[in-house]
Formats: C-alpha cells, sequence, structure tokens
C-alpha cells in the first residue's frame, strides 16, 4: 500500500512539475512572442509619435518663412469689400518671431500709422491723435485696418505649434495639418486647415473654421518669386467667406532676408512716433 501510495503522490508530483514547466514555457514564449495586436498598437502609436514631431516642425518652418533671424519687406494691400476698394503701401521688419515692426507709408491720410509687436505684447500709434494704443489680448482677433487680416494674423502674436492640437495627413504632393485649439487658447477658430506644397514648402491655403464647424475664411498663397535666394509666394489672398464680397489681397513687392542695416532700434516704443 505505501508503495502504491508513494507511486501514487511520485506521479502527482510528476504531473505538478511538468505542468509547471508547461506554463512557465508557455509563459516564456508569450514573452518573446507578444500577441500581434500589441505590435500593431505601439507600431500606430510610433507614426502617430513621428507624424506629430513632422506637424510641428513644418508649421513652424511655414509660419517663419517671411521671416527668417531678420527681414524687411514693402508690402502693398489691396482691400476689397462691396462699398470700397482701398490700397495701402506699407514697410515691414522682423526680429525672430517675437519682434515686428509695421509702418503704413501711404495714402496720405494713414501714412505714419505704425504697429509694434514685442513679445508678447503690441500697440498702435495714430500720429492724428499722437498716441499710442496698447491692444489688448482681447483684440486681436479683431480686425486690422479695416481688412480681412486680423491683428494676430499680421503679427503672429499666436504660436501655432503651442497653442493648437495638431494632426498631419500627407498626400503625394501636399501635407495637409489640422489645428484644433487648445483649452486655454483664446481664439475664434474652431479648427484651421494648413495645406503645404510637398515640392517647394511653401503654404498653399489655409482654412479657417468656426466653433460650430463652418467655413469663414480662407487664405490662398500664390505666385512664387525668389527672394534673395528664398522661393515664397508673393502673392496672398484673405477671404471672408461669410461676407460676400470682401477679400484682402497681400503683395510683397520685396523682400530682404537678414538685412545688414536693420537695427535693433526699430523694435522699440520710442520708433512708434518717429517720421521715416
Amino acid at each position: 500500500m505505501l508503495n502504491r501510495l508513494g507511486s501514487t503522490c511520485g506521479c502527482t508530483v510528476l504531473t505538478g512539475l511538468l505542468w509547471t514547466l508547461s506554463v512557465t514555457h508557455a509563459a516564456s514564449e508569450d514573452l518573446t512572442n507578444p500577441p500581434a495586436i500589441a505590435t500593431e498598437t505601439t507600431t500606430r502609436a510610433t507614426v502617430q509619435a513621428t507624424l506629430q514631431t513632422k506637424a510641428h516642425a513644418l508649421i513652424d518652418q511655414m509660419e517663419a518663412l517671411y521671416r527668417g533671424e531678420t527681414s524687411r519687406a514693402r508690402i502693398l494691400m489691396k482691400i476689397n469689400t462691396p462699398q470700397y476698394q482701398r490700397e495701402m503701401s506699407l514697410s515691414t521688419s522682423s526680429q525672430g518671431v517675437d519682434n515686428f515692426f509695421i509702418r503704413i507709408l501711404s495714402p496720405r491720410r494713414d501714412a505714419g500709422i505704425t504697429t509694434l509687436k514685442l513679445d508678447n505684447e503690441m500697440w498702435n500709434y495714430f500720429p492724428k491723435i499722437d498716441k499710442i494704443i496698447k491692444v489688448p489680448p482681447s483684440m486681436m482677433m479683431g480686425s486690422w485696418m479695416g481688412s480681412d487680416f486680423t491683428n494676430d494674423d499680421l503679427v503672429k502674436e499666436t504660436t501655432l505649434s503651442e497653442d493648437y492640437h495638431l494632426s498631419l495627413v500627407e498626400t503625394p504632393d501636399q501635407y495637409v495639418i489640422t489645428l484644433l485649439p487648445r483649452t486655454q487658447t483664446v481664439t475664434i477658430w474652431g479648427k484651421i486647415e494648413y495645406v503645404i506644397d510637398r515640392q517647394h514648402l511653401v503654404p498653399i491655403s489655409q482654412r479657417f473654421f468656426d466653433d460650430r464647424g463652418e467655413l469663414v475664411r480662407k487664405l490662398n498663397f500664390s505666385h512664387l518669386k525668389d527672394y534673395d535666394g528664398h522661393l515664397r509666394p508673393s502673392q496672398l489672398e484673405m477671404k471672408a467667406l461669410n461676407k460676400p464680397g470682401h477679400n484682402t489681397q497681400v503683395i510683397y513687392e520685396s523682400l530682404e532676408f537678414n538685412p545688414d542695416d536693420l537695427s535693433t532700434d526699430v523694435f522699440t516704443l520710442r520708433n512708434l512716433r518717429r517720421r521715416q
């Protein structure tokens, strides 16, 4: 009986040992050969992270396209409405993405009006009343000088890659980046779609949607031109789709990158009042 009991116990122990080895081996196989779904999930996450990094780099490159370390430009702005058409000649200067200066050269009634952006602050100077007015953050989305461009469009106070969530879709000819505002971002846009030419790495269009998802304005870029060895769209047209007949054209008559004679004194409050 003891022999039978010992034999039985031995079989039981042996069976348990074999079962343990079998489970351990299976677990080892699970570790070395994880399920395909886990691999696919990791791959998707990696691809998504790569696309996000690329989207941020592309947006930063597009937003600095007309600036460089420093830049200076002469611009013709044409404002068209059903009631009137008007033109303004502007000179602009920039220093990185933080400092920006605009002076209206003509027409005579507007000549001398200046705009200055320093870091996250902005001022306008109106010579007829000899007054400098600081533009509050709540007015950054307001119209600049009656055009279809906002204050923010002109001076780039908003940093798209920081203030929006980005997603990127690639086609053979284009990069299409969708921007959704972060919770803390002050904006009137519910979504922006940014389309970029893959061959020349220049913007093609921007589409602006309100918080209900309706397309309310569109910015088109056209007429590529060489400026100091840099290929840039020379004409921009902003169309207000919720205001029929309203559009504003910006034509770059000249554009210099890193001009040697551009002084840092340009980007000062005292320069707002200075005559050209």
